[in-house]
């Protein structure tokens, strides 16, 4: 019995109308609604739903089912994704996304032709999580998008994944995600818990803990089922005995008006309404159960053996019953708990039986499940129906569909299903046509992939247990570059020996060869062994050549021209990078394409050219727009942009950058990047506990050597910065010392590491000596023979060359010409120092006035403070410049975007106002806001718009 009234929530509905408004207003928002099972959370969508369904907005609904906890990933969006190829055929779908990108739909609904034959399986499942995403947003610019995933608590691990990513990646969109879950099943150790607290971090999320119901709600309830009003005592014993939970009140109502035979458990009344119905209903009920919440008719006539007459004459009771309900050509169990029930009630060999007839007919004809579920359907219940022959077959190869779907948490949990089930089966390998290390082998590139690395680790240590290095090299030699990226991948040390050993193990030319060559160069350029490293690089490329392999070609030139950089040879650099980038347009390769663009940009930056490289960098971001790879790609290129950006002082717009790439969930190498870079511009404005923080996030606190070159040195020069700003001028000079005295790795020739590095140490030796004179002159003494070794490759080395040689006036004009304001206004005031020290009062005065301009448009407030305490000694005056009360120069310091900002803001918009017109988050607003009332010298937004307009910033 249900109720046709809907009774209360009148407080979660107008939540979720809420959230469906900031959502139409152009900001994303998402709902997670949590409430016992039986609480009504599906009534309370459905109700909400189809009421914005009336005014206009697109509701897309899948749902999370018990089986996606055994592999089934994605179950929700393919659902959706079903419902959207029903609403508007699966060509129109497809003119969403961008040309080409529909194939990676293929893998989860085949309406979308062939997959793509790429794999790329590091990169393969950000990329369908990017075409997801991309489709919603393109609905919602039609009209705005509800995507309702349901049942949550059941969702699979990359199903949890998508989730996150799009409640982060959803800005701007007029999209709202309902999520529903059941509360009282979530354990301590349950995988969503973590989920749950992330998304809660997210900005635009809200959670709704659904309350049961009233007793005052209860008799409304059992009125509307009813048709009249009930007495005061039934109602009271009802709601003692449902304790307010509405699945329960129906129970309740559908043994009578007194209750008078209240069963002992909740099992027993939910199973109630299943034992009054005849036996045949009972008996099919129970085989339905077997098939998940949802079965198909045909489906269900085939394990049954009835006719569709005497199929449907038994259901017929549990539909009129409210057991059942009908859903075309599909039974539905009316709520998941009464399913359970059922299915519990079965006997041992009952519940045997029953699933190995689901499997066999399954498997005899896989259209009677919806495309692309037979696999782990048959999977499911083979394993269900504890026959170890069929569950190993059928695992291994749901495991190879899984993989197919870039579902490798999936693919691995149905390994570790093959792995637990081998010795029961004697002839397994034969069986499946793989032995025992197969499947680790398997199972170890899944776990990589999935970021589940200690169980990647425990495979490759299984699989080399078994292996005999003499008579399997190649295999053995592909296990331990294996373990050494998942080494790595943990933040340990001792990749490297792995990575030698696997080298030795395959001598001659070949494809494994040329595959280990490739991975342990790139490990020792990162390593700054740039000479060795592009030894093996250049050995791996011909031998890639002589195979004919043009892909593997293309990639090795890219990893070579990294090398080049790293070295400091940045025209070599530039040069091998456009053969890299000619090879991958031919082939059509799009990763390696933005890959090329990518490392331009880092080369163009260290070269000088960083407005060059800002503007290549912004094609870049186009261009993965365009291939659909952008959210894949677009982290490595926006990395390189924001660190262009830094060195224009462009602070703010390469802090904005950095945010929304941050947002893209990058690889941990490239996170760790950007961290470092928000570290840096925090460092220059005196944001100690940003910098402390950005540091401690990379795990550069801690006094362990990284092994990537790159990495440490900009770990050491962060840390040296924070002492510096701490008042620590002696743990700064032991940092200098240790990059100094490390005499099995050298020196890094590339100018924005190695020769930046050095200016600081000539800075921290400067402010050292006063407390620490002996160590200081030591250890200037060996950075000057240090640096006589390094190689200069362009003149942004030539300028912090200038700076270390202590040339101030010459460095200045350097970065003047280059257009990097901090380094020009450290030059300055160095130089004025110098100008001070030979008496030149007037040419002091005249430095330390240009360098507190450019100091104070950058809001760099140590230097500022430098500035000052240095014009005092000398005992002459700087102009006020930007940070004086605002005037028409206070104009060009206001970068575009804050321009736009403050238009905005002037015209009386909230934050959140401003984030959906400019598409982005209301904290970056936020952000901008604070940088303009500091630039302006203002302290409310009211004297932000006022000084606007005394100035005419908006003519």
């Amino acid at each position: 019995m249900v109720s046709p009234v809907f009774v209360g929530r009148q407080a979660e509905l107008r939540t979720l109308s809420d959230a469906f408004e900031q959502a139409r207003k152009q900001a994303a928002s998402a709902v997670l609604l949590g409430g016992e099972a039986g609480g009504g959370k599906t009534r309370l969508v459905l109700r909400f739903t189809d009421e914005a369904a009336c005014t206009g907005a697109h509701v897309l609904a899948g749902g999370c089912v018990e089986l996606s906890t055994e592999g089934l990933a994605y179950a929700p969006f393919t659902a959706a994704l079903r419902q959207l190829v029903r609403e508007m055929g699966a060509a129109e779908v497809a003119a969403l996304l961008p040309e080409g990108a529909a194939r990676d739909l293929a893998r989860l609904l085949p309406e979308f032709g062939e997959p793509s034959g790429e794999r790329e399986t590091e990169t393969g499942r950000a990329r369908l999580f990017e075409q997801i995403l991309t489709l919603l947003e393109r609905l919602a610019e039609r009209r705005p998008v509800i995507l309702v995933i349901e049942d949550i608590h059941w969702a699979d691990r990359s199903s949890r994944d998508l989730i996150a990513f799009l409640s982060r990646n959803l800005r701007t969109a007029p999209i709202l995600m309902i999520m529903t879950f059941r509360s009282d099943e979530l354990h301590r150790q349950h995988p969503l818990r973590p989920v749950l607290a992330e998304l809660m971090r997210v900005e635009g999320v809200a959670r709704i803990d659904l309350p049961r119901l009233s007793e005052s709600e209860v008799a409304a309830q059992i009125a509307g089922i009813r048709g009249d009003a009930p007495e005061a005592a039934v109602v009271r014993k009802v709601y003692q005995r449902s304790e307010g939970i509405p699945l329960f009140v129906e129970a309740l109502m559908e043994r009578g008006d007194d209750c008078s035979s209240v069963p002992d458990s909740l099992q027993d009344l939910i199973i109630g309404s299943v034992e009054r119905l005849p036996e045949d209903s009972q008996r099919v009920l129970r085989v339905a159960s077997a098939g998940g919440n949802r079965v198909g008719h045909e489906l269900l006539a085939a394990v049954t053996g009835l006719s569709d007459i005497d199929l449907e004459n038994a259901l017929r009771p549990a539909i009129a019953g409210n057991v059942m309900l009908v859903d075309g050509r599909a039974y539905v169990f009316r709520h998941a708990l009464i399913r359970e029930a059922v299915h519990d009630e079965m006997l041992p060999g009952e519940h045997n039986r029953i699933h190995a007839r689901f499997a066999e007919e399954i498997d005899r004809d896989r259209k009677l499940v919806p495309p692309g579920r037979a696999a782990i359907e048959i999977a499911h219940h083979w394993y269900s129906a504890r026959d170890h022959l069929w569950a190993l077959t059928s695992a291994w190869e749901a495991a190879a569909k899984a993989a197919d779907a870039f579902a490798y948490t999936e693919q691995m949990q149905l390994l570790e299903r093959v792995l637990s089930l081998w010795d029961r089966v004697p002839d397994a390998a034969e069986r499946i046509g793989a032995d025992h290390v197969g499947i680790l082998e398997r199972a170890s590139e899944a776990a990589a992939i999935s970021g589940e690395i200690e169980r990647g680790l425990k495979f490759v240590k299984g699989a080399l247990a078994e292996l005999d290095e003499a008579t399997e090299p190649e295999r053995v030699a592909y296990l331990l570059v294996r373990r050494a990226q998942l080494t790595i991948d943990r933040g340990r040390r001792g990749a490297l020996p792995d990575l030698r050993y696997a080298e030795r193990l395959v001598p001659a030319p070949s494809a494994a060869r040329a595959q280990v060559l490739s991975r342990l160069g790139s490990f020792l350029m990162f390593s700054n062994e740039t000479d060795e490293g592009t030894v093996l690089t250049e050995e791996a490329l011909q031998i890639a050549r002589d195979l004919g392999d043009v892909c593997m070609e293309a990639d090795l030139l890219c990893t070579l021209a990294l090398g080049h950089s790293l070295a400091g040879d940045l025209e070599g650099a530039l040069r091998t990078n456009e053969r890299a980038m000619e090879a991958a347009t031919e082939l059509g390769n799009q990763r390696i394409v933005l890959r090329t663009i990518g490392n331009k940009v880092d080369a163009l930056n260290n070269l000088g050219r960083s407005e060059e490289a800002v503007a290549l960098a912004l094609e870049g971001d186009a261009l993965a727009r365009e291939y659909g790879r952008y959210r894949v790609s677009g982290a490595f290129i926006a990395n390189n942009r924001a660190e262009a950006l830094e060195s224009l002082g462009r602070w703010d717009e390469a802090l904005e950058v950095i945010e929304q790439a941050l947002a893209l969930d990058p690889i941990p190498k490239i996170r760790g990047h950007l961290r470092r870079l928000r570290g840096q511009v925090a460092a220059g404005r005196g944001e100690v506990d940003l910098l402390e923080q950005a540091l401690a996030e990379v795990g550069a606190l801690q006094n362990e050597r990284d092994e990537y070159a790159q990495e440490w040195l900009t770990n050491l020069r962060l840390r040296v910065e924070l002492h510096l700003l701490r008042g620590r001028p002696g743990p700064a000079l032991d940092d200098v010392e240790e990059m100094l005295r490390v005499g099995d790795m050298p020196h890094s020739n590339k100018a924005m590491l190695g020769w930046q590095f050095m200016a600081q140490a000539r800075l921290t030796c400067e402010v050292a000596a006063a407390a620490h004179p002996e160590r200081a002159r030591e250890v200037w003494h060996r950075a000057q023979g240090l640096f006589a070794t390094m190689k200069s490759d362009g003149p942004v080395a030539d300028a912090f060359g200038l700076m270390f040689t202590g040339e101030h006036d010459a460095a200045a004009a350097a970065w003047q010409r280059l257009g990097r304001p901090y380094p020009r206004a450290r030059s300055l005031t160095h130089a004025a120092a110098a100008r001070a020290k030979a008496g030149d009062r007037d040419g002091a005065a005249a430095r330390l006035t240009e360098a507190r301009a450019i100091a104070a448009g950058l809001r760099a407030r140590p230097l500022m403070g430098e500035i000052e305490a240095l014009a005092r000694r000398v005992g002459v005056t700087v102009t006020a410049g930007p940070a004086a009360p605002v005037d028409a120069s206070a104009a060009p310091d206001l970068t575009p975007r804050e321009l736009e900002v403050l238009r905005l803001v002037a015209l009386g918009r909230s934050n959140r106002d401003i984030a959906g017109e400019l598409f982005i988050s209301a904290k970056t607003v936020s952000v901008h806001v604070s940088n303009i009332l500091g630039k302006l010298a203002v302290s409310t937004r009211g004297e932000a718009a006022a000084a606007a307009h005394r100035l005419s910033l908006f003519t």
